[in-house]
């Protein structure tokens, strides 16, 4: 069977529209923490390629950096994908808890 990242399960859904409230949404993903969760986070963002980018970009690096500096395991994973006509997507997921899932 194909692994698709909509098949990830999700905790919470972000809609993020601009870089200001992706850095927010990063923050508040840390918060929220991927080390005794059993699912993911989905971030969808306008389809727009230039706006999606630096969104994209932004929530990446903020998660990476966040997780660094809460001394949290950094053993994450994401994909971009299209979510429908007007959205695409990023669903990040613990490394270990997508092992566990069987993906």
């Amino acid at each position: 069977m194909e692994f698709h990242p909509s098949q990830v399960p999700i905790e919470r859904v972000f809609d993020v529209k601009d870089e200001k409230e992706a850095s927010d949404i990063a923050q508040e993903i840390v918060k929220l923490g991927f080390s005794n969760k059993k699912m993911g986070f989905k971030v969808l963002m306008p389809k727009n390629e230039k706006i999606a980018k630096r969104i994209g970009f932004t929530i990446t690096t903020g998660i990476n950096y966040g997780l660094r500096q809460s001394k949290q395991v950094q053993d994450i994973m994401y994909w971009t994908y299209q979510h429908d006509k007007d959205h695409y997507a990023i669903v990040f997921i613990s490394s270990k808890v997508f092992e566990e899932l069987g993906f």
